[in-house]
């Protein structure tokens, strides 16, 4: 009989029931703990997306709030730069320059009035308000944009020289600091 067991291709049973039971309970056992496995990937994917989703909306939230802290700076020196040119136009009227003064102290007039409805403003309205004027006045559009590059690369380039102006000073003078008496070190 022994020979009978080892030319069979079935394998030997240890345990017998009678039925298969034991087969199937096992598949439907794992059957509902990959479908919890399942739903909870999903519960934790949609946790996941629901932080990101909330760290993005504070990223721009404080984008935003940085931006109009900008803007406010902006506004607050564009007032500035118009009462100094409200002044200086009236001090021009006072002397023989009386129409230049004019000029000056209505463009003063309104950039400070500009800079007003700047800061009372939300950015998204100013982007769109940006928007209408390049597309009602064009040519004053570019104008503008151009007189703005001009003006933004004549501060970098005085800042640039002030800076390495400054620089060669503080050598120079760390340079003579640091000499010895009769130039011997």
């Amino acid at each position: 009989m022994q020979e009978h067991n080892k030319n069979s291709t079935k394998p030997p049973r240890t345990h017998e029931t009678g039925s298969d039971s034991g087969a199937l309970s096992g598949s439907i056992e794992t059957k509902p703990s990959l479908d919890n496995l399942k739903r909870k990937a999903a519960d934790d994917l949609d946790t996941v997306k629901e932080k990101a989703k909330a760290q993005v909306r504070n990223v721009a939230d404080k984008a935003e709030e940085v931006a109009s802290e900008q803007k406010n700076i902006a506004a607050r020196y564009a007032a500035s730069l118009g009462s100094a040119l409200q002044k200086v136009g009236t001090e021009m009227q006072k002397s023989d320059d009386a129409t230049v003064g004019k000029y000056a102290k209505e463009l003063g007039s309104t950039v400070q009035s500009f800079a007003k409805n700047i800061e009372n403003r939300k950015l998204g309205d100013m982007a769109g308000m940006a928007e209408d004027f390049g597309r009602k006045q064009p040519l004053a559009f570019l104008g503008m944009a151009a007189l703005a590059g001009l003006a933004a690369s004549r501060f970098l380039t005085a800042s640039a020289q002030k800076r390495s102006t400054s620089t060669a000073s503080s050598n120079l003078r760390s340079d003579n600091s640091s000499s010895n008496y009769g130039g011997q070190r």
